[in-house]
């Protein structure tokens, strides 16, 4: 069972009030709404009507928050039972613009369906590639979802958008407001003032927009001429395939099933204080729950569907995970889909406190990644997998254009730093892996081997096996100890065989010598006990031997004795 973290407000599993669920899904949803720019952009690209936009913002407004219930679900069939909405990702992009050029909205809808279908599928299979996705793979992952996230965040905080294309002094003041409020909250602020922190910060960024002249009366015209009520219009364009369109489908579909894999593993971390590795098969009923979403917007009429990093971000920054936030957030979703008049609250959200709360999320999820790959040991290998797979990845956004000439079918895999990353990391693995054993032996002589040797034995083989640091150090400390022991016992004057295994989820240790059996004991000796032994040293290296380990098996054959350690990992 996961161990609440203690700088958690409200874990996964806990449940706010109404009032707090409502006011943590409109802070979701703020952030949520900066996604509805990827319809705009569509519809323009195809040459469509301002009208058809707001159809597919309606539209996917009720599939994100089908999909976003979905994915908080936590039974044995779908969801991961996270809270980690979804939104209309850029995963989908290039292929919807390659799908809407050639047969307007009925194949974008259609091939989405698809996509969907081919997630499900991809999800089932998940759980079996654990091997593929090693803590430096899952860490550059995340770590890449939250600098994916810096080109438009950075942009928006200038006031840079779709139509203004210089960075605006006025709009950087605003920003620099907007993202002092929400840290100045976060950090000093104790209880429901760091809770909301986003939300307080946005409302002081409109307010602060509205004095400086970036939201006008003319916003405030929009957002009251808009119909009370209105219902989406579901499948209105119908669907349409084109076979050709197949291979950039389902490209953007896996690369968004490896986003969801990275965003989900960080969800786990946050919520277990002694996380040591992803759950796939958490990740693989999220996944589904991710299929299920785009399959969704498909039939009802709404573009392609991935999980939000930014999201993930905010909640790791308020301190509130709980999956109930999700049923929140899904329903205001809906609900606001069939109410245009409460959805264009975050229409005409002003652009620089879009850039300042995206910058807010970005940070936690930077830095989230960097603790994943750092709590494993790093050797060369794995340096090269990390090092090489960023450097392609932000080529993407440092050097624009420089893929532009791949091929359309295999263009989502070039479309963002996030993307790239992720195909380098995975491959760069498997490749990296070739050589390494997953077993290691040493000969140590009581009473003249130094615990130097062990230690720099266990760190070199831990380092390329990507163990978990705290494992590698006990089990060192434990062959130590024993080798003291023995050393000091006098129970063998004979070299120790000791044989080291690693798996993912084991670290064993076995020591074998001629002489004597050493006994354990799980009971920590009193002073007492201590003090009236004659040799009180054995009794205490068998306690602090046991205390290290998750067990210990011992054996006699002869004058040959075995010891065996096994450490959890």
């Amino acid at each position: 069972m996961a161990k609440r973290p203690a700088n958690l407000i409200y874990g996964v599993d806990e449940g706010p009030g109404t009032g707090s669920l409502l006011l943590l899904g409109f802070q979701h949803i703020f952030i949520l709404s900066i996604a509805f720019i990827f319809p705009v952009v569509i519809v323009d690209a195809i040459g469509g009507t301002p009208d058809q936009a707001q159809k597919l913002i309606s539209t996917a407004m009720v599939a994100t928050g089908i999909a976003t219930i979905l994915q908080g679900l936590n039974n044995r069939y779908i969801g991961s039972g996270y809270l980690c909405p979804l939104l209309n990702g850029p995963a989908f992009l290039s292929a919807s613009l390659l799908a809407g050029k050639a047969g307007g909205l009925s194949l974008i809808f259609g091939m989405t369906a698809i996509g969907g279908a081919f997630e499900a599928l991809f999800s089932r299979i998940v759980p079996r590639l654990r091997a593929l996705f090693p803590a430096e793979v899952t860490g550059t992952i995340v770590t890449m979802v939250g600098i994916e996230i810096i080109p438009l965040a950075v942009t928006r905080f200038q006031g840079i958008d779709r139509t203004n294309t210089v960075a605006d002094p006025v709009a950087v003041t605003v920003g620099f407001i907007t993202l002092i409020a929400m840290v100045g909250f976060n950090v000093w602020g104790k209880g429901r003032l760091r809770l909301y922190s986003v939300l307080i910060g946005m409302a002081v960024g409109y307010v602060a927009a509205s004095f400086t002249g970036i939201l006008t009366a003319k916003h405030l015209g929009q957002l009251l001429n808009t119909p009370i009520f209105k219902a989406p219009s579901f499948g209105e364009y119908g669907l349409s395939f084109n076979a050709a369109l197949l291979i950039p489908f389902l490209v953007a579909t896996l690369s968004s099933a490896l986003k969801t894999m990275g965003d989900l593993t960080i969800c786990q971390k946050i919520n277990d204080a002694e996380w040591k590795r992803p759950d796939m098969k958490s990740i693989s009923r999220g996944i589904l729950a991710s299929a299920a979403g785009n399959l969704v917007s498909g039939f009802t009429g709404a573009l392609g569907q991935s999980v939000s990093s930014s999201n993930v971000g905010l909640s790791i920054a308020t301190g509130a995970t709980s999956r109930r936030i999700a049923y929140s957030i899904g329903g205001i979703l809906i609900f606001s889909a069939f109410f245009p008049g409460l959805a264009s609250i975050f229409v005409i959200m002003p652009t620089p406190v879009m850039g300042a709360s995206l910058i807010f999320s970005a940070s936690f999820m930077i830095l989230a990644g960097i603790q994943i790959i750092t709590s494993r040991m790093i050797d060369a290998r794995k340096t090269f997998v990390i090092g090489i797979s960023v450097v392609f990845g932000l080529s993407v956004d440092l050097v624009p254009g420089l893929f532009k000439h791949t091929h359309p079918w295999i263009q989502p895999f070039f479309s963002s730093s996030l993307s790239l990353a992720t195909v380098c990391a995975i491959i760069l693995n498997l490749f990296l892996r070739i050589g390494i054993s997953k077993s290691a032996e040493i000969e140590l002589r009581p009473g003249v081997d130094s615990s130097d040797k062990v230690f720099t034995f266990m760190e070199h083989h831990g380092s390329q096996w990507g163990a978990l640091k705290d494992v590698v150090y006990r089990a060192a400390s434990v062959i130590n100890e024993f080798l003291e022991s023995v050393s000091r016992s006098g129970i063998s004057e004979e070299d120790l065989k000791v044989h080291v295994t690693f798996d993912e989820f084991n670290l064993d240790v076995y020591i074998s010598y001629n002489g004597l059996p050493v006994r354990f004991s799980e009971k920590q000796p009193s002073t007492t006990e201590l003090l009236q032994d004659e040799n009180p040293l054995p009794a205490l290296s068998s306690f602090l031997m046991s205390k290290n380990t998750d067990s210990i098996k011992s054996s006699v054959k002869g004058e040959q004795c075995r010891v065996h350690f096994h450490f959890d990992h």
